[in-house]
């Protein structure tokens, strides 16, 4: 068994805007693993300034896993404990070289027997630009919109209530990302103002690392409350669980190459599954390889609820897409 890897840079067709700020390339990493005469692919979708692993050694620790590529999995798994996105991206190139062609996880959604709910996702910009996306999500099908928010919350908050004057929430789930952007006592007014527009959620509402804050902001809150920021860097089982215990919250999101990969997912999924906590898996600007992956796995795990899952049309290079949309409805070519 062989390993190489090469860097990608992924160019936006137009800068997105995050309340960490405007990003206008997205790097990554491909792993190629190679045996007996076959191949498999994955991506080790590093996001600078996110990932917990986004740390000087980083390619040489992808260098490490290519030199031993040969050793036994569960040594594997506890020396890349620490790149999650490494893992992440092993845990593909196994699963392809197994399955092979574009396959990583074999369903009736790879037979193109099912389908899958995704919810349109709205970037931060100025006003025109968030109303013409909506517009364009809007004209497209979609039932489930996602807003970014946390940069300007006053034209935030009046373009969700035009919204909400002309859809109903039995006719739109409104759901915001505030990627931490605001404090405790912001968050408490801002939630007060989303329960009086029916929204159906609010991620991350203050920086990940208040446990406290959160806890309190879970208890009080009038909508429910999804940890996303919150679950990242958190790679020891028994940590998880406290986590939860600790900030009791409504949904927890999944992103799998920020978190460990679909093993790292599984565990989070079992524990708020225990814990009566809801979740859903979204994807964290990856290529159309990891993105595709990420489809194949969230469909096996069975959830009703409209995924977060991109459809890589972010990018101008990006790698020839498996996936595809037709309304809010995401399918396997």
């Amino acid at each position: 068994m062989k390993a190489e890897y090469y860097q990608y840079l992924l160019k936006f067709k137009r800068p997105s805007g995050t309340s960490r700020g405007v990003l206008y390339e997205k790097e990554t990493f491909i792993l190629e693993i190679s045996d007996d005469g076959k191949k498999g692919v994955g991506e080790c979708a590093i996001f600078r300034g996110l990932s917990f692993d986004d740390r000087p050694d980083y390619e040489e620790k992808l260098k490490w896993l290519c030199e031993n590529i040969q050793s036994d999995y569960e040594f594997l798994k506890k020396e890349l404990k620490e790149f999650p996105s490494i893992w992440f991206g092993y845990e593909q190139a196994l699963l392809n070289l197994k399955h092979g062609k574009n396959l990583y996880f074999p369903s009736d959604f790879t037979k193109r027997k099912s389908s899958m709910m995704i919810n349109g996702l709205i970037w931060m910009g100025d006003v025109g630009y968030m109303e013409e996306q909506i517009q364009e999500k809007l004209n497209q099908g979609f039932h489930c919109i996602k807003l970014k928010i946390g940069v300007d919350w006053k034209s935030e908050h009046e373009i969700l209530q035009k919204l909400r004057q002309k859809f109903s929430k039995e006719k739109l789930e409104l759901r915001v990302d505030a990627n931490g952007g605001f404090s405790k006592d912001e968050a408490k007014i801002v939630l007060k103002q989303l329960a009086d527009l029916n929204i159906h959620s609010i991620e991350q509402p203050i920086k990940a690392g208040s446990q406290n804050d959160m806890a309190e902001l879970c208890a009080e809150t009038p909508i429910p409350i999804a940890l996303d920021e919150e679950l990242i860097g958190i790679v020891d089982f028994n940590e998880k669980e406290k986590l939860l215990e600790a900030i009791k919250p409504q949904y927890i999101i999944l992103k799998p190459s920020l978190i460990g990969g679909f093993s790292g997912s599984d565990e989070w999924v079992n524990l708020a599954e225990q814990k009566n906590i809801g979740w859903w898996i979204t994807s964290a600007l990856e290529s159309n390889i990891g993105l595709n992956a990420i489809a194949q796995y969230t469909f096996t795990k069975n959830s009703r609820m409209p995924q977060g899952l991109g459809t890589g049309g972010l990018f101008t290079n990006n790698f020839e897409s498996d996936l595809e949309l037709k309304g809010d409805r995401l399918f396997f070519k």
